[in-house]
């Protein structure tokens, strides 16, 4: 099976003055192409250091990370810029819709940056909204849409470069009990279609829907588990 993620002796540090801060102290991590990742770890764990790190939001410090056959350990911030634009799509705990653009049009940012035409970007971000049940809201405002609705509509901008993986940081982190689990089960559906999804999340019961769960403590892995009896997704 095709890797799309491979880590290998990843290191972050801080520096205070002189002072270093490793946060990050030798990850080694392999996901392959359609797998369904929980990344957890308690605060100060260096969880949302490695996030930043697989967004290519962050370089590592040392080691080797290969993103879907590219080596993107070291390339400047132009460069990363296109990796994230072309190979990963972020759906965020806090949405991150732009107010003034209606729906269809957030989906379709992404092919703006990419020089996609009007009518191309409308018609894919129209596809995608449909995908992900939001059809009739292409042209509402995220004013004018419900929390749920609203991560509908980041999922659809995330998956809309067709990215090797989709990184959603605590994405249901926002939402109450009941939309929280529509979402999980959207997750579920992208994940049946062939995508690879890492999940990073705090919660066990958000966790439990994935197939594996890596948790991070100190700055390493502490636990890479398959999860045996994931819950199941009615729309999987």
């Amino acid at each position: 099976m095709k890797e799309v993620i491979r880590l290998a002796d990843i290191r972050k540090s801080y520096y205070l003055g002189k002072q270093e801060l490793p946060v990050l102290k030798g990850i080694n991590l392999l996901i392959q192409q359609n797998e369904y990742v929980a990344l957890m770890g308690p605060s100060g764990s260096g969880k949302s250091t490695l996030m930043n790190i697989l967004g290519c939001l962050d370089s590592p410090s040392g080691g080797t990370y290969v993103l879907n056959g590219k080596d993107v350990s070291n390339m400047d911030e132009d460069s990363l810029a296109d990796v994230r634009n072309t190979e990963i799509g972020f759906v965020f705990q806090q949405f991150n819709l732009l107010p003034r653009l209606t729906a269809w049009e957030n989906v379709g940012l992404p092919l703006l940056y990419a020089g996609a035409s009007r009518k191309e970007r409308e018609e894919r971000a129209r596809a995608m909204l449909q995908k992900v049940g939001l059809a009739d809201r292409a042209h509402h405002k995220p004013n004018e849409l419900s929390g749920g609705q609203s991560q509908r509509v980041a999922i659809a901008r995330a998956l809309i470069n067709n990215p090797s993986l989709l990184l959603a940081d605590e994405p249901t982190g926002n939402l109450d009990s009941k939309t929280s689990v529509e979402i999980m089960e959207l997750f579920g559906q992208i994940h049946s279609q062939g995508n690879t999804v890492l999940l990073v999340t705090h919660e066990e019961d958000i966790a439990n829907y994935t197939h594996r769960v890596i948790r991070i403590r100190d700055g390493v892995v502490e636990t890479d588990k398959q999860i045996t009896n994931p819950t199941q997704s009615a729309l999987g």
